[in-house]
């Protein structure tokens, strides 16, 4: 039988709760199909910081370096925001992304028919939405040099970097262009580049690299603009395109044209090495521990897992049938409801996935 070495992190929050309903279903989609998944749970971020006092300790570390694939549920946590920011819970999600070299971020969003009324769009803007965000992960200004605070004669001063090399921008292109080439090949290339030097070369590169695929479609945005453009048509975008920064913001407002953060996954991959999957959604302290959490997003991040990470398409599928099927007979998490459907907690929707699986 296939074995395959999976990490789990639960992490922090609504994190142990969305991992359990999970883990369930990817040893049952194991069991179904024929593989059997060797899973490891390591802990990060503000479970971590308590138990050892690192965000990011290095047996976590290593044993996800070792494994196929880490499937991380959420971190973060307010009784950590006193810390210095190197020593609180994000730093070690940014210490495993630059640990495992995972620069190529992958958002898809795509409308499911059964939740099409619960986005604060009209129906029409919406339907039929299918696009992906391709955001670089490891450089921009969230890992650029210098950065600090000064003092000086005018008070403190705070600053950051942004520093994109033509290395770096080349290999996320070519990971945006691979994926519209099996979609509907076209790609919008957002950036600041009538203010910014970095952008400018982000934009020279980027058209540089499109004479390498004659068959896709590229066009570029201002990020002010895609960020209208995002709201006002959506279904214009198939591939966007971009930078650390202006990704982090621009994937999470895609996200939400599905009405709900807790209905997306996401992959982060490097060159070669395990891929990190996670749902785009937050810890959700405010509702940790009262079994309300959505778990969706965090099992679909399993079926990409199981598709990109491990090559097991027909499990993966048949996860993303089970959530399809379960929307559709009207069972909903409190952030998705409405009056007329059928209301579950976090445990609950995970009995009605493992049923559909």
């Amino acid at each position: 039988m296939k074995q395959h070495n999976i990490v789990l992190l639960p992490g922090d929050g609504i994190g142990p709760e969305i991992t359990a309903v999970t883990r369930s279903l990817l040893e049952s989609a194991g069991h179904k199909f024929g593989f059997q998944l060797n899973i490891e749970e390591h802990i990060i971020g503000g479970s971590a910081i308590k138990s050892t006092g690192s965000p990011l300790p290095n047996t976590t570390l290593e044993a996800c370096r070792q494994s196929d694939g880490v499937l991380l549920a959420a971190i973060g946590s307010p009784e950590f925001d006193s810390l210095p920011r190197e020593q609180r819970p994000e730093s070690g999600l940014l210490s495993l992304r630059s640990g495992l070299d995972l620069f190529a971020n992958i958002r898809p969003v795509k409308i499911n028919p059964a939740l099409i009324h619960t986005s604060s769009l009209k129906p029409e803007v919406i339907s039929g939405v299918d696009l992906m965000v391709v955001r670089e992960l490891t450089g921009g200004i969230y890992f650029g040099n210098p950065k600090g605070r000064v003092k000086t004669i005018d008070g403190e001063r705070a600053f950051n970097t942004m520093t994109y090399s033509t290395t770096e921008i080349e290999r996320i292109a070519k990971v945006a262009f691979e994926l519209a080439m099996d979609r509907r090949q076209k790609i919008c290339s957002v950036d600041k580049a009538n203010v910014l030097d970095v952008s400018q070369l982000w934009r020279e590169q980027i058209d540089a690299i499109s004479q390498q695929y004659p068959d896709i479609e590229i066009s570029h945005l201002y990020v002010d603009n895609a960020a209208m453009q995002l709201v006002r048509e959506p279904k214009q975008f198939d591939v966007i395109l971009t930078g650390n920064l202006f990704g982090d913001i621009l994937s999470d407002e895609a996200a939400m044209l599905t009405g709900s953060i807790g209905m997306l996954p996401s992959a982060s991959l490097s060159t070669d090495g395990p891929g990190l999957f996670e749902p785009v959604h937050g810890s959700a302290p405010d509702i940790a521990g009262l079994n309300k959490a959505n778990p969706i997003a965090m099992v679909l991040s399993a079926a990409m897992l199981l598709k990109i990470g491990l090559k097991e398409h027909q499990a993966a599928e048949a996860l993303e049938i089970a959530v399809a099927k379960v929307l559709d007979q009207g069972f909903r998490t409190s952030d998705l409801m409405d009056k007329s459907l059928t209301p579950l907690t976090c445990s609950e929707m995970g009995d009605q996935l493992l049923k559909a699986l």
